[in-house]
């Protein structure tokens, strides 16, 4: 007699707790519900079912935390073509420029703990080549903070191999003084991940295994992943009716052997939840300290030179035009950066939370923009943490 009324209860609690309408239920546990508004984080599963709908990604991950309570939810597909394939909680994604601060920067920055590498020292210090004004002045600094003067890019004529791309990096010449502007290039990162492998003397990718990745359990990151995980790779772009998968899509990265110090990793939500965590936690992760505090602390507090009105940390992106993922609530002391395939993360210290959104917006082709979603993501994940109020902070609105 009772078992309609029952039904019913049923279906108004999975209604509340739904991630978006045709999308997976949500049920969150009594930890979730007193960390986070849950209108807010069915409000980022409608976001993201809404970007899909208007073509502008297959699906995504989504990865929301404070304070060790966590919300992880996938949502759409991994991949279209050639078979539709559902995204999965542990769907590997070609990450792109994430690279630079999941590798590449904290592989320089364990290196400057060990007193083998100066941020204040010149660039030709360790590449040789790079010699010759006007590059004697560029720094260290200058290249983790995008204020070297070098232009965004290579060319991928003239060079076949990693060797190749190192060459003509080096024979690049800033369009600006360094210090003077902010310009963000991928030649930056590029120098930065061959100084690791001479001065560390391993490939990047051994290195970040050793130093980084194993001992924080981040089973599932890596360059050049192995051909067995195989269908758990989102694809990217089809080229020639075939779907790039496991082959970093990034067409540098790509020539110069999947291993580059801007582009090539590959990775998981909870694999980069565990870096973040770690970041969060200064530098320390369940018993394993892979930073020093201090380190942390240097790597995303402002390091720009004074003057320039795009602040960036050592790699992290803090307030740039390519600050999206913050939202408008996230302070200018939290800090992210975001990835090219449609890639992002943003981590605040003083709520100790942090929201990552991994898709391949570029699957089956490229041409679409997540900028918008990430920063209506921002603004929801900072909007679903309960008992903080980012309100307080935020600057007064620019006169029209």
């Amino acid at each position: 007699m009772h078992r309609p009324i029952a039904l019913r209860i049923f279906f108004c609690l999975a209604l509340m707790f739904a991630g978006c309408v045709g999308g997976p239920s949500v049920w969150l546990s009594p930890e979730q519900t007193a960390t986070f508004h849950p209108d807010k984080l069915r409000e980022m599963g409608a976001a993201i079912h809404r970007a899909q709908r208007e073509g502008l990604l297959p699906g995504g991950v989504l990865w929301v935390e404070r304070r060790g309570t966590r919300f992880h939810q996938s949502y759409g597909q991994r991949a279209l073509v050639p078979n539709r394939l559902p995204a999965l909680g542990d769907t590997i994604y070609d990450v792109a420029s994430l690279t630079k601060v999941l590798a590449t920067a904290p592989a320089v920055m364990l290196l400057l703990e060990r007193g083998k590498l100066d941020l204040a020292a010149p660039v030709k210090t360790h590449l040789p080549e790079f010699a010759g004004a006007p590059r004697d002045a560029i720094t260290l600094r200058h290249l983790l903070t995008h204020t070297s003067g070098l232009r965004p890019g290579i060319s991928l004529a003239g060079w076949t191999d990693a060797p190749g791309a190192i060459a003509v990096a080096c024979a690049e010449m800033p369009r600006s003084a360094p210090g003077t502007q902010f310009v963000y290039s991928d030649i930056n990162f590029i120098l930065l991940g061959e100084i690791v492998r001479r001065v560390s003397g391993k490939p990047l990718d051994e290195f970040l295994q050793r130093e980084i990745y194993g001992p924080l359990k981040m089973e599932d990151t890596g360059f050049l992943p192995p051909q067995e995980r195989g269908l758990r790779i989102a694809p990217t772009t089809v080229t020639d009716g075939v779907a790039l998968r496991g082959a970093v899509h990034d067409p540098t990265a790509r020539q110069m052997g999947g291993v580059a110090g801007h582009a090539g990793l590959f990775s998981t939500a909870p694999d980069i939840a565990r870096f973040a965590r770690m970041l969060i936690n200064h530098g320390e992760l369940e018993g394993v300290r892979v930073l020093q505090a201090a380190t942390v602390r240097q790597m995303v507090s402002v390091q720009s030179p004074p003057g320039l009105t795009a602040q960036r940390g050592l790699g992290w992106d803090i307030d740039t035009g390519f600050s999206a993922p913050r939202g408008a609530l996230f302070p200018k002391g939290s800090f992210g950066h975001t990835g090219f395939t449609g890639t992002s993360m943003w981590m605040d210290p003083a709520s100790e939370s942090f929201v990552i959104f991994l898709s391949n917006r570029n699957h089956p082709k490229d041409g679409t923009s997540v900028t918008a979603l990430r920063r209506q993501l921002g603004t929801l994940a900072a909007g679903a943490l309960r008992g903080v109020d980012f309100n307080a902070t935020l600057p007064s609105p620019t006169p029209p």
